[in-house]
C-alpha cells in the first residue's frame, strides 16, 4: 500500500463506512483490507491484514503511513511503488502487485496486493483507495518448485538430445571408416596390404572403444554435476582424431597441421572434446574446395583470460551475409552435399557452451573458414 507525500489512508471502521460487513467476511477468509483517504490523513489495516505479518494485536500499526511500506522487501520495492503509481495516474484499471513483506519474526511472506481508487479523485480533489492483502506464499513456493522441476527436465532433455546427436552423428564416422577399410581389404592384392588394413581396422576399433567408454561415462555420471569434467590434453585428442580420420585424409589428399601446444590442457568432458575436434576436422575435409587440396591449420593461443583454439581451412567457405545467423542452427546446411545433415556445428556449439565457452566463425566464399573456440583459462582465475 504505497503512498506519496500527499497520499494518506483513512479508518474504514467508522459508522459511516459501508465496508464493515465486507471486512468481517474477508477477515474470516484471512484476506486483509487496507484503505487510505488522502482527505482524512489516516491509515488503516484490518486485523486480518496485520495478522498476515504477526501484528494482529498491535493497535499502533498503521499510525505511521509507511508502516507497511517499510517492511516490503528491498528487491520488490521498485515494482511495488511503480504499480501503485501507475494506477493513480490512470495507466491501469486496478492496482495489482506481488511482493514480499517482512513479518514480525523476521521471515518473509509473499503478498498479493490489489486495490482500486473508488472515488472520482480528479473532481473530489483527493484519493480514496481501497485494497486487499492475500497471503500467496504457498502458491509462490509451489510455483517455484514447478519451475525448478521444469528447468531440470529441460536440462535433462537437452543433455539427452546432445547425447543422442553424439551417438548418431559421431559414431557414423566409425561406421564409414569400417566400411571403407573392409572395401580396401577386399581389393587388396597382397598379404602385406591386407595386414596393413587390419592394423588400421584395429586402430579404428580402439578409437571406437574409447568413444563408447566416454559416452558411457557421460551416462553414468550425468546426475552428478561436473563429475565428468577432467583435465584433458588437447594435443593428444587432436592426434587421436587424426588417426581416426586417416583414411579420409589420405583419400582427400588433405594436409592437417597441428600447431597446438603439447602442454595445453583444459578442464572439459572427454566425449565432448573428442566430438568437437572430430566434427570440425571432418567438416573441413567434407567441404573442401573442389579445385584444391584441403589444408587445415589447428592453432592454440593463450589470450588474456582465455584459451583460444583456431581451426582454419581453405575450403569452400560460407556466405555469412546470407547464412550467418543459421550457421550453428540444428539441421541447417549451406552446401549441397548428399551427406550434409546440419547437426555437427549445432552439436559443437552446444557442447562448448555447456561449460561457458564460446565459438565464433569467420568465413569467405571460395577462400575458407576459421572457427575460434574460446574457453576460460582456469589457471588465470
Amino acid at each position: 500500500m504505497p503512498n506519496t507525500k500527499t497520499q494518506f489512508l483513512m479508518d474504514i471502521d467508522t459508522p459511516e463506512s459501508n465496508l464493515e460487513m465486507l471486512q468481517a467476511a474477508l477477515g474470516i477468509s484471512k484476506i486483509g483490507v487496507w484503505n487510505f483517504n488522502e482527505k482524512r490523513n489516516r491509515v488503516y489495516f484490518s486485523k486480518a491484514s496485520k495478522a498476515l505479518i504477526g501484528l494482529e494485536n498491535d493497535h499502533t500499526f498503521g499510525n505511521n503511513i509507511d508502516d507497511w511500506n517499510n517492511r516490503v522487501h528491498k528487491d520488490d520495492k521498485e515494482t511495488y511503488f511503480s504499480d501503485y503509481k501507475n494506477h493513480i495516474e490512470g495507466k491501469t484499471k486496478m492496482y495489482v502487485n506481488k511482493h514480499r513483506i517482512r513479518c514480525e519474526d523476521g521471515s518473509y511472506k509473499w503478498i498479493l496486493d490489489q486495490g482500486q481508487i473508488i472515488n472520482d479523485h480528479t473532481t473530489d480533489g483527493y484519493i480514496h483507495f481501497v485494497g486487499t492483502h492475500i497471503d500467496i506464499t504457498t502458491q509462490v513456493k509451489n510455483q517455484t518448485k514447478v519451475d525448478n522441476a521444469l528447468t531440470i527436465a529441460t536440462e535433462q532433455n537437452n543433455k539427452l538430445k546432445n547425447f543422442a546427436h553424439i551417438v548418431t552423428h559421431n559414431l557414423k564416422q566409425y561406421s564409414s571408416n569400417f566400411e571403407n577399410l573392409l572395401d580396401f581389404y577386399d581389393e587388396a592384392n597382397s598379404v602385406n596390404e591386407k595386414e596393413e588394413i587390419i592394423c588400421h581396422l584395429k586402430s579404428v576399433s580402439s578409437s571406437l572403444d574409447r568413444t563408447i567408454q566416454n559416452l558411457n561415462e557421460i551416462v553414468s555420471v550425468q546426475s552428478k554435476k561436473n563429475k565428468n569434467i577432467q583435465s584433458l590434453n588437447v594435443n593428444s585428442f587432436i592426434e587421436d582424431t587424426l588417426k581416426l580420420l586417416e583414411i579420409i585424409i589420405i583419400e582427400s589428399n588433405a594436409t592437417v597441421i597441428n600447431n597446438v601446444s603439447p602442454q595445453l590442457n583444459i578442464s572439459y568432458h572427454s566425449a565432448y572434446l573428442e566430438s568437437i575436434i572430430l566434427n570440425l576436422l571432418s567438416n573441413a575435409i567434407k567441404y573442401k574446395h573442389p579445385e584444391r587440396d584441403p589444408i587445415i591449420h589447428i592453432i592454440s593461443k593463450i589470450e588474456g583470460d582465455f584459451i583460444n583454439l583456431y581451426f582454419k581451412d581453405n575450403g569452400r567457405g560460407i556466405d555469412l551475409k546470407k547464412f550467418g545467423k543459421d550457421v550453428f542452427g540444428l539441421y541447417k546446411t549451406f552446401h549441397y552435399n548428399d551427406n550434409a545433415e546440419g547437426v555437427g556445428l549445432y552439436l559443437v556449439k552446444s557442447q562448448i557452451e555447456s561449460i561457458g565457452g564460446k565459438i565464433s566463425i569467420e568465413s569467405e566464399v571460395n577462400v575458407g573458414t576459421t572457427f575460434k573456440i574460446s574457453l576460460k583459462n582456469k589457471k588465470s582465475s
